[in-house]
């Protein structure tokens, strides 16, 4: 299992599950396209695509900080023309840029149903479309989107529709592109965690400092994409995988190491199907991030 030489085009990648999907790769030598729109510091988020490119270089890969968009057509377009030209090709697409606004639909402006669908769902369509046509010069091509299964509960709708629609949106886009694109050898898979991940979204939008202590990092996310990537795409496409009960099956026991704060009970998030059981010796709070 090897990731070297590879390239990436990661969307969202300056900070959270993007960069540590990155740093993964890195330490096998890929080259890593950092896709965000953090250029400068934020007062309250960490991390630019400049530092997290420092952190790619250092952890052994190649970086390429791109300013991007995923929402403009023409800056996705410029985006992975450039990451062609520097890396010869694109082996792997990461859907990670994500906005969120856990709001009912009387509380939800339009300008927030467009961020987050115009992010979420549009914005892994364009990304995905701009780059088909070099993952089918690839020879092992992967599309992994950071999205839940397909669960048409109502239970995860009734209190943020405008977002469940747009995460959703991406899951679509795996059950609808792995068909489409099966004869190309192209895998297309969705991967969500079972539990919050310490995250930025986590800190501002939903938990605050003290929810980060029940997640886990976002290392398990990471390491469960590596073992995607490794799989054989046309083998292994139109999955949607929760983190640990995917890395259980490729052998993983320990999931301990994985925690923030192990004396602290682990926040499940939501969209996370009822009938998904966690793996021996893992035990889930109550309540949902949601």
């Amino acid at each position: 299992m090897s990731l070297s030489g590879k390239t990436l085009f990661i969307t969202g990648a300056s900070r959270g599950i993007g960069l540590a999907i990155g740093l993964r790769a890195a330490r096998d030598g890929a080259n890593v396209v950092i896709a965000a729109k953090t250029a400068e510091p934020h007062k309250h988020l960490p991390g630019t695509i400049y530092t997290a490119a420092e952190e790619i270089e250092k952890a052994g890969g190649k970086a390429l900080p791109l300013v991007v968009d995923v929402r403009d057509e023409a800056s996705v377009m410029s985006a992975v023309d450039k990451a062609v030209e520097r890396f010869g090709g694109i082996d792997i697409c990461v859907n990670n840029a994500s906005a969120i606004q856990l709001t009912g639909t009387l509380q939800t402006e339009m300008k927030r149903y467009d961020l987050m669908n115009g992010v979420n769902a549009r914005g892994t369509y364009l990304t995905s479309k701009a780059c088909i046509p070099h993952l089918k010069r690839a020879a092992n091509p992967h599309v992994l989107m950071i999205s839940p299964p397909l669960d048409m509960n109502p239970r995860w709708f009734k209190g943020h529709v405008a977002y469940s629609m747009a995460k959703f949106g991406m899951s679509m886009c795996v059950l609808g592109m792995a068909e489409e694109f099966r004869e190309d050898g192209i895998a297309f898979n969705a991967l969500w965690p079972r539990t919050g991940i310490a995250t930025a979204a986590i800190q501002f939008a939903l938990a605050g400092d003290e929810g980060m202590r029940s997640c886990r990092k976002p290392e398990i996310m990471a390491d469960a994409a590596y073992a995607i990537f490794n799989k054989p795409a046309r083998q292994f496409s139109g999955n949607c995988l929760i983190d640990d009960t995917f890395l259980y099956g490729e052998g993983v026991r320990d999931f301990e190491p994985y925690r923030v704060d192990p004396s602290r009970p682990l926040m499940p998030d939501f969209f996370v199907p009822e009938d998904s059981v966690p793996p021996p010796g893992v035990t889930i709070g109550a309540g949902a991030a949601a």
